[in-house]
């Protein structure tokens, strides 16, 4: 798997300060941070089991399918 190295990291912050300028870095930093908590408060979501009546199989603990 390719890494990143120090030189192309600074690389690509010069690319974006040229691109978008100092006064937009907050804001897009601010977005770029908000979407990242999004996909993994997502990503948690999908970890945690179902509602506690229903089993994998989509029936309650009574033998009823929901």
């Amino acid at each position: 798997m390719m890494g990143l190295g120090t030189t192309e990291l600074i690389l690509i912050l010069v690319i974006v300060l040229v691109l978008f300028g100092a006064k937009k870095l907050p804001e897009i930093g601010a977005g770029l941070a908000k979407g990242i908590r999004s996909f993994r408060s997502g990503m948690a979501e999908l970890d945690q089991p179902e509602e506690k009546g229903q089993n994998e199989h989509g029936q309650d603990q009574a033998g009823k399918t929901a």
